[in-house]
């Protein structure tokens, strides 16, 4: 597909973290924070990830629908115990290192001043995210004041790849997904929803080994965020 022809966005949609946020780098860091509590541990941070990327998925698609902090701390908890570094349940220490890293990761260096950049051009800027309104905001302080809005997972009761998400961000902004640009790190996530909601997204491959959904391809594929305005006015928009 292509964004030629398409008529300019009336608001432009944003994955938060991996997108904006340095979500591998805080991760892996927060993870090692972790492991230095684990006597005698010599796992892998990405091992460790790995495991608990699936556990937190899994998780998050499974009804009832949980806060992130509950998702995040069950979910390190199992990958802990499945990597035989299980401690007492009760512990929610790993649990607030983990969401208290999340919240407090920045944003890419050239994040703040493109969002600047758009803002100027006359778009105007929401975050979608699998989040919880309180972990989140601490990473929206850091980006300028140039969001609008941040719709998350807590306010619309579902985590993507679940369409319910971007269902109610449509309807919180009073658009259609005709009238939005969706710009997103995850295939896994964003993408699923871009092809079955029909919206138009970029994504921002920032070479992290991530790959592309078999029966979906980008509108627009970049390596960082500032080559959107440059893309957006090649459009004419």
């Amino acid at each position: 597909m292509s964004l030629q022809h398409t008529p300019r966005p009336r608001w432009l949609t944003f994955d938060c973290y991996g997108t904006l946020i340095q979500w591998d780098e805080g991760l892996r860091a927060a993870v090692r924070e972790i492991l230095e509590t684990k006597r005698g541990s010599d796992i892998d941070p990405a091992q460790v990830i790995a495991v608990y990327d699936r556990h937190e998925h899994a998780l998050e698609q499974t009804p009832p629908h949980r806060s992130f902090r509950e998702v995040a701390g069950v979910g390190l908890r199992l990958a802990l115990a499945e990597l035989g570094l299980a401690g007492d349940e009760r512990d929610e220490s790993d649990a607030r290192i983990l969401t208290d890293r999340i919240s407090a990761m920045p944003p890419f260096p050239e994040v703040v001043d493109t969002l600047r950049r758009l803002k100027q051009d006359g778009y105007r800027l929401c975050i979608v995210s699998n989040t919880d309104d309180d972990v989140i905001a601490g990473n929206v302080a850091q980006l300028g004041g140039y969001i609008d809005r941040v719709v998350t997972a807590q306010q619309a009761g579902a985590y993507k790849p679940a369409r319910q998400l971007f269902d109610y961000a449509h309807r919180e902004l009073g658009v259609t997904p005709e009238e939005v640009v969706h710009i997103c790190a995850s295939p896994h996530l964003d993408h699923a929803a871009a092809r079955d909601i029909g919206f138009r997204c970029v994504w921002i491959d920032r070479a992290t080994g991530r790959t592309l959904l078999p029966d979906y391809t980008p509108d627009a594929t970049l390596s960082t965020l500032d080559q959107v305005p440059t893309l957006f006015a090649t459009l004419g928009w």
